[in-house]
């Protein structure tokens, strides 16, 4: 069964660049934008109040002169005064009536000649203005009220409510507006509410009078700024997502440009198109040099380069990082060649993988190993993850916990050229492996160096003491393969064997070990 594909970047690490130098002209567009209807309309809400208190005072100036003229005939007879009071509504624009007051009470208007009502000053805002709802004459049509009073004698002038509404309503008819007096407050609506008003929640303005007691509050609606913006600012919003493709483009071709000039991005290229392959080199068995296993080599098949030498591109994997995946997909194809052929293997035929310090920073790795084994007949084959000392590994909970688990699960672990490591002791000591792999420079010295003799007598010592397996790599000679199984060594592993196979080759041969075997 094949082994299924795991992505080796997320969409983040490609992407997320792009995405945010996309997103940044277009979230900054609508902020400004947003910043700039909001002040637009701000601007809108203050003129258009400013507008309206200017025309309330022109009504509020007419109601102070006419006050000014009558408020010396208070004290006066009615009849006396009252041609005069009629006077002043005919000839002031806005007024409606004009009336006479003495000692806090009503005695003459312009509407009923003799009159006679008590005046509460603490109706009028400052003693000044108040917002009537209506009279007893017009009980549904508001008023504005001024009063003037000077040694008990004193004027009141009323304004029709319906040039207020007039105001409030054609000055601007996209800006909602509010006059309030004290509590009392009219908009549009023509309707006097007797509580403290809200104010507008897009764009709220209050402008005061500066002459009379009353201010003027104007806004907008909610979702009015959206609109605005539709109506007004669609192209710049246009253009802002224009400029953010712009930029998104721009720093995904960077990007490229950048990525393509770096070996990281070259090994990554190789790595999503499984330029990097397989080879096989054989493992025979120390002393009747049948097959007993395969070490996997990677190799990287370049579409213009050919074939690259590991040496080449190992280390630059490793240190950054790629050599997980790699060995992901090396893995995985190996299970693909050769799961079809186990039955052709011999009883618990070795395959082997290296393995770093970067396969030992997660768990991962027991899931890869989980699914390779999948791939074949249960107990047909060993897998044996064989670690390198390129770089060191750390022992921590992580590192127990993978090879704890990895053992479990019946993964054999060998250490890589053993003695020529710093860490190799070490390594037997934090980890438990399984087999030592003797370093092909020790099994070079063989027959020419009395040294290098003594150091590989001591590992194979040691192994055999440890109770470890022992595989000797760079066999090349009869010499050193008939010293080797003298010795005891349990593998051999070289150029006297086998190469290092491709995929095809290592089958063929494969084919004919088992037959010459049966």
């Amino acid at each position: 069964m094949p082994l299924p594909h795991k992505q080796t970047r997320t969409w983040t690490d490609r992407y997320a660049l792009v995405v945010l130098s996309t997103l940044l002209p277009v979230v900054l567009g609508i902020f400004i934008i947003i910043w700039q209807a909001t002040r637009s309309l701000e601007l809108e809400a203050r003129d258009t109040a400013n507008e309206a208190v200017r025309q309330f005072n022109l009504m509020l100036d007419n109601a102070a002169r006419a006050a000014d003229v009558v408020l010396s005939l208070s004290g006066q007879a009615c009849e006396q005064a009252e041609l005069a009071l009629r006077g002043q509504v005919t000839r002031r624009p806005f007024v409606r009536s004009v009336n006479l007051v003495l000692n806090n009470q009503i005695y003459c208007t312009s509407l009923f000649g003799s009159f006679n009502e008590a005046v509460n000053a603490a109706d009028y805002k400052d003693g000044e203005l108040w917002l009537m709802p209506g009279n007893p004459v017009t009980p549904h049509e508001p008023l504005l009220v001024y009063r003037r009073e000077k040694d008990q004698k004193g004027a009141i002038v009323s304004l029709y409510g319906l040039h207020l509404v007039n105001v409030l309503s054609l000055i601007n008819p996209y800006t909602q507006m509010m006059f309030q007096v004290g509590d009392n407050s009219i908009d549009r609506d023509g309707v006097v509410r007797h509580k403290p008003s809200a104010p507008y929640p897009v764009a709220p303005v209050i402008v005061s009078s500066t002459q009379y007691p009353y201010r003027v509050m104007a806004g907008f609606s909610e979702g009015t700024v959206w609109r605005f913006i539709h109506a007004r600012y669609l192209w710049l919003l246009a253009l802002f997502v224009f400029l953010g493709c712009v930029s998104g483009a721009t720093v995904a071709w960077l990007q490229k440009r950048l990525s393509l000039s770096s070996p990281t991005h070259e090994l990554q290229r190789g790595l999503e198109a499984e330029e990097f392959i397989p080879y096989f080199q054989p493992v025979v068995q120390g002393d009747t040099k049948q097959w007993a296993g395969a070490e996997v080599l990677m190799r990287w098949q370049h579409p213009t380069e050919g074939l690259v030498r590991p040496d080449l591109f190992i280390p630059l994997a490793e240190h950054s990082g790629i050599i997980v995946p790699m060995t992901r997909s090396v893995m995985q194809q190996t299970a693909r060649i050769l799961a079809p052929y186990a039955r052709n293997m011999a009883p618990d035929f070795h395959l082997g993988f290296n393995i770093t310090a970067h396969h030992c920073h997660s768990l991962d790795l027991v899931e890869d190993c989980r699914e390779f084994l999948r791939a074949f007949p249960p107990g047909s084959i060993k897998l044996v993850l064989e670690l390198t000392e390129r770089e060191l590994v750390v022992p921590s909970d992580i590192t127990h916990q993978l090879f704890a688990e990895l053992r479990a699960m019946g993964i054999m672990i060998a250490l890589d050229d053993f003695g020529t490591g710093h860490s190799s002791l070490s390594y037997l000591r934090e980890f438990n492996v399984d087999y030592l792999k003797i370093d092909q420079s020790f099994v070079a010295m063989i027959g020419a160096d009395a040294l290098s003799i003594h150091i590989l007598d001591s590992i194979i010592e040691l192994s055999a003491k440890l109770n470890l397996g022992i595989v000797a790599e760079g066999v090349e000679t009869q010499q050193q393969s008939e010293y080797l199984s003298l010795k005891g060594v349990d593998y051999l592993q070289g150029y006297l064997f086998s190469r290092p196979l491709t995929a095809h080759a290592f089958i063929e041969d494969l084919l004919v070990e088992n037959r010459v075997a049966h």
